[in-house]
């Protein structure tokens, strides 16, 4: 039977404007929408939204109850009618004190080095893709703001026209110059507070333009560095599509693989005439000259030495949603080279242009590839192995998402990656910011002449529009707040609606902190999912304790 996901929610008083994914967004999300999905509204309204519409008037009824197939929406949460752990020092188990506020959402992760997160989520991988370039100030401001990783995707250097990367020895491009680069770096930590971190990931072509060597070279620790191995939207490498015959030339002979090439004559014609109108930039495969787990595993620890022989602390590893095989490399060699952490990528989505069928058919969903992570990982657990810390990603979009995640990855997931949720507020921010001053307009990417209906229901200044606003006014100074774009302010009011969510969550779990999370907080909506997750089926967690009451 065919899972469809409803476009809209009556309760909440949200509208997908087109086809609905399994994460709430749209299967595709378009920067000047207009409204009004769940995440769109709630980087405005923020914890409102955790609640139905119109209190007073209303009762509202839930029609997730009767699950069909597997996935993360077939997965339930647990809650207990007794006791509380995880309790903050100071305070006690009283009613009084377990109260969802006092939840803490702070995490860290890390080996060697650890690495604090004030709450359990970080950022895709946001590379050259325009949309990445032109929102980042509030993706990397945001993410800064609320303390969580934000992660610099591949190729930013390399298709930079800016950036003077001259042939090094052995092959090995050195960088004098990568003004974008350092501008996505030099925003976060502009506001980089000891919580978080901009991570900088590396794909082939990354590597022979020595972009590991830049990074380390001018800021040392305050970047960690990311190995790539793949991703969830598609099994082929990153890529972009441009519209300039010059910026496509430039990015061949930069080295890149251009469709259709634009150093054949043929091409350039139709280009000029009108029958070619864009062109496509792809990224290599990585480890094609290997033909064996032993000389993957071989490559792969060299790659992690020489990282840390150039001076890097922090090394993590990025994988895709691909088979088991490649599941168990990744998380055992992450292991072993006692990386910081590895992020699992189920198939769904992606923030850049990967081939629809491709992204509709390939790899392994999100539920059972996290699944299988916990399995492999308590398989090298048993061993007496220390287990890379985890982060699970693939269409993950909400709090209950969070939660769901972190349960079926416990003790190893630390936390959840977001790519196209947390992009929403970048590109809300940035129209309410540039119809309210059409002067900023250009300069912020914004897409409105004038503020819609959907936000004008809720106000028309930022501080009426933003329900986070004076938050964060209070946490940056007035002063500093008016340096900051809306889509910031979108993002962390976003977030706050994510954390307070998880929050009350985790205490009807009665879990006062992540680490307390266990897999005993979820349980299956059917029998199928039970079986894919190793999550027993609600009727049978307890059934046995159950029992006992009745017959004691």
């Amino acid at each position: 039977m065919e899972m469809r996901f409803s476009k809209g929610n009556d309760a909440l008083g949200t509208k997908n404007r087109g086809d609905s994914c399994e994460s709430s967004l749209c299967t595709l999300c378009r920067a000047d929408c207009v409204g009004k999905c769940e995440t769109w509204l709630s980087s405005m309204v923020g914890r409102k939204l955790l609640y139905p519409r119109s209190f007073g008037l209303v009762t509202a009824g839930a029609n997730n109850t009767s699950h069909v197939g597997v996935s993360y929406n077939s997965l339930r949460v647990q809650g207990y009618a007794y006791g509380a752990s995880g309790l903050k020092e100071g305070l006690t188990n009283s009613p009084d004190d377990c109260i969802f506020p006092n939840v803490s959402l702070e995490t860290q992760f890390g080996k060697r080095q650890k690495t604090k997160v004030k709450m359990p989520l970080m950022t895709g991988a946001m590379g050259s893709t325009f949309i990445a370039e032109k929102y980042w100030d509030s993706f990397a401001i945001g993410g800064a703001l609320v303390g969580i990783p934000v992660v610099i995707g591949e190729n930013v250097v390399g298709v930079d026209q800016n950036s003077d990367i001259s042939a090094g020895e052995i092959k090995k491009g050195k960088i004098k110059h990568a003004p974008e680069l350092d501008r996505r770096i030099d925003t976060y930590l502009r506001y980089y507070d000891g919580y978080g971190a901009i991570i900088v990931q590396l794909n082939v072509e990354d590597t022979r333009n020595g972009v590991a060597e830049y990074v380390v070279d001018k800021y040392g620790d305050k970047c960690i560095i990311e190995l790539k191995w793949g991703q969830g939207a598609k099994n082929i490498g990153g890529e972009i599509q441009v519209r300039s015959l010059e910026y496509a030339t430039f990015l061949k002979n930069r080295g890149y693989v251009v469709d259709p090439d634009p150093g054949k004559a043929e091409v350039r014609l139709g280009f000029e005439q009108g029958a070619i109108k864009s062109f496509a930039r792809h990224s290599r495969l990585g480890a094609t000259n290997l033909s064996s787990v032993s000389q993957v595993q071989e490559d792969f620890m060299n790659s992690v030495a020489y990282l840390r022989s150039i001076g890097f602390e922090r090394i993590t590893l990025k994988t895709g949603s691909y088979g088991m095989e490649e599941l168990a490399m990744a998380i055992k060699f992450a292991t072993e080279a006692e990386l910081d952490l590895l992020t699992i990528d189920g198939s769904g989505g992606g923030t850049g242009m990967s081939p629809w069928n491709m992204m509709q058919s390939w790899g392994v969903p999100s539920v059972i590839l996290h699944s299988k992570a916990y399995e492999y990982a308590s398989i090298l657990s048993a061993k007496g192995k220390s287990v890379v810390d985890m982060s699970f990603a693939g269409g993950l979009a909400l709090e209950d998402h969070v939660f769901k995640a972190l349960a079926l990855g416990a003790p190893y997931t630390k936390m959840i990656c977001m790519g196209r949720a947390v992009m929403i507020p970048g590109f809300l921010g940035a129209n309410i910011e540039g119809a309210i001053y059409p002067e900023r307009r250009a300069e912020v990417n914004g897409n409105w002449n004038e503020l819609p209906k959907n936000v004008l229901e809720v106000g028309k200044t930022a501080e009426e529009i933003f329900s986070s606003y004076h938050d964060l006014e209070d946490k940056l100074g007035k002063n500093e707040m008016g340096k900051i774009p809306y889509g910031a302010i979108a993002f962390y009011t976003l977030a706050d609606k994510l954390g307070c969510g998880l929050q009350q969550l985790m205490a009807g779990a009665r879990k006062f902190s992540l680490d307390k999370i266990t897999r005993n907080e979820i349980f299956s909506g059917n029998r199928e999912t039970a079986r894919e997750t190793g999550i027993p089926h609600v009727a049978d967690v307890n059934d046995e304790s159950a029992r006992k009451i009745l017959n004691s």
